[in-house]
């Protein structure tokens, strides 16, 4: 990368530059919203001498996606191996500018229209007095001219104003024509750089995403390679089966993983355009297998059930390397690495480094070989008791809530399948939690907080079922109810792990013997999950908040 180099250009050679194509906007800058008002002063300081601030350009020959036009307005693309200068401080000012040469109209996001045309000089201003206006009420219409017209308008139409404004029009149109703009060109800067540069001198912008980043950086034309659209395209394959919100840092996460075993930021920023192209179908099949595998085999039936989102990675990976479904001991040693990471908190910080290390667990298994493992887990029934208050947030609680899903739930009062979808699994949509042991009726019996809200307490329902026929009643009341209308409602609760109706204190309402009983069940289903190794059940410490990290 080459040093900034001060420069200055007059009027007449930076409009045209824009005109024939070479200055172009980057994706990232917010739209134009300057106003004629605000354009008018910016046009009066120039017209009167005055400074207006630097203009900073980035100038490469890479072609980008995420470019747009000055104004919006239509104009050529710069010629094939020729340089373009990307405006990273400075759009409004060039906008304002370049509309009011040209006259044109400029549509804003919101449908307001600002016509540049309306701007004009005002030949009898005096002293401090505006040169340049937008009202124009009262004024002799031989005293103002258009801006446009006092660049571009002909010796005759210039002429036909009075004699006592030649003077002034041949001024100010010089003034305008002849005015050093200040420059820095930051040439032949990588991407990161320019954006790094963007993001500085906008402090009160949005500072631009990695996968922003990675957009433009590994758009290429001649390919028809948008990673923009090419992700919106894997999103889509994954909402058939209700993974759409894999996010775009976990995929790429997955590519850099693939390619460099790491996947910092600063080692996808690294990544070569070819090198990602190229690895991007096989990268992106290999996401969709993961994702259909924890559909499919671990039952999980949408992606926000999922512990951690960067889960999805080492599995890609595994799948990248191994296309076809696992069987054998790479199933069983996938599903305890899967299991090991969901109750662990594996992934609630220090997510890109786990991640590297955990590739090479990914290459044992692709070797039939079973990984060690640094860090225990706990599936005892006290383990579970003790750490599982009830936050759709925590992975913990997401891990069992995957035990419950695996087991396909179903409605207490007819049988029927439950749908789970991800948008009510959001924590403000709690309603389809049921406490099974309702809250008001455990408070009436004195049980404390941590205990009610409990994940033992918690049975996935339909809003119908929770909001109109349970209700506060007593588990004993508003089951005796639904064994009269479901005929199968011992099969119906074995469905949410409550094997036993009797045996579970529900016709007695006993919270006690219900809760030590599901624990028991839930301790059993992950004990099936893993395999056993010297780290585990050896007074594990209590789980912190293992929210999962932002990644």
């Amino acid at each position: 990368m080459n040093l900034p180099e001060p420069q200055s250009r007059t009027y007449t050679a930076l409009m045209g530059d824009i005109e024939k194509g070479q200055v172009k906007v980057p994706q990232f800058q917010r739209d134009f919203v300057w106003d004629l008002k605000r354009s008018a002063r910016l046009l009066d300081s120039i017209i009167k001498g005055y400074p207006i601030g630097t203009f900073i350009l980035w100038k490469t020959k890479e072609r980008f996606r995420m470019v747009r036009n000055i104004g919006g307005f239509v104009l050529p693309a710069p010629d094939e191996g020729d340089f373009t200068e990307l405006v990273l401080d400075g759009q409004q000012r060039l906008t304002s500018l370049f509309a009011a040469m040209k006259g044109e109209k400029v549509t804003k996001d919101d449908g307001h229209v600002d016509d540049f045309s309306q701007i004009y000089v005002d030949l009898q201003a005096t002293g401090d007095d505006p040169l340049i206006v937008i009202d124009i009420a009262g004024k002799d219409p031989k005293s103002i001219i258009t801006l446009r017209d006092l660049l571009y308008g002909g010796l005759m139409q210039l002429a036909a104003y009075p004699q006592q404004y030649h003077g002034k029009l041949d001024e100010y149109r010089n003034r305008i024509a002849s005015y050093n703009f200040s420059l820095i060109s930051v040439k032949d800067a990588p991407l990161d750089v320019a954006t790094e540069i963007f993001t500085r001198i906008n402090t009160g912008g949005k500072e631009l995403t990695l996968f922003e980043i990675m957009i433009a950086k590994t758009y290429d034309e001649k390919l028809k390679f948008d990673l923009a659209e090419k992700f919106d395209e894997l999103i889509d394959n994954l909402e058939i089966i209700d993974y759409e919100t894999i996010s775009d840092a976990n995929v790429l996460q997955t590519i850099a993983i693939i390619l460099e075993k790491e996947c910092t930021r600063s080692k996808i920023l690294s990544l070569k355009k070819q090198d990602f192209i190229n690895t991007w179908e096989k990268a992106k099949d290999a996401i969709e297998r993961a994702c259909e595998y924890f559909n499919g085999y671990y039952r999980i039936p949408v992606s926000g059930l999922l512990p951690y989102s960067p889960l999805v990675v080492p599995f890609a990976y595994f799948f990248f390397k191994h296309p076809d479904r696992p069987t054998g001991d790479k199933q069983k040693y996938l599903e305890d690495f899967f299991w090991r990471c969901a109750l662990s908190g594996r992934y609630s910080s220090g997510v890109e480094g786990k991640l590297a290390q955990d590739i090479k667990r990914m290459d044992l298994i692709l070797k039939d070989e079973l990984p060690k493992y640094e860090w225990g887990i706990d599936t005892s029934p006290e383990f579970i008791m003790q750490n599982g208050w009830f936050s759709t947030g925590r992975s913990y609680i997401k891990a069992i809530l995957c035990i419950y899903a695996y087991h396909e739930p179903k409605s207490f009062v007819d049988n029927a399948k439950i749908n789970i979808n991800n948008d009510w699994l959001k924590q403000a949509n709690r309603k389809n939690y049921h406490h099974f042991f309702p809250k008001d009726f455990l408070k009436k019996k004195g049980e404390d907080e941590f205990k009610i809200n409990h994940i033992l307490n918690i049975t996935i329902v339909d809003d119908f079922l929770n909001k109109r026929q349970i209700k506060t009643k007593a588990p004993s009341q508003y089951m005796a109810e639904f064994q009269m209308k479901n005929p199968k409602l011992i099969a119906t609760m074995k469905t949410h792990l409550i094997n036993d109706l009797a045996k579970y204190g529900v016709w007695g309402d006993d919270y006690e013997k219900f809760f030590n009983e599901r624990a028991q069940a839930v301790s059993t289903e992950l004990q099936n999950r893993v395999i056993k190794q010297e780290v585990d059940n050896k007074l594990q410490p209590l789980l912190e908040d293992d929210t999962e990290a932002i990644t």
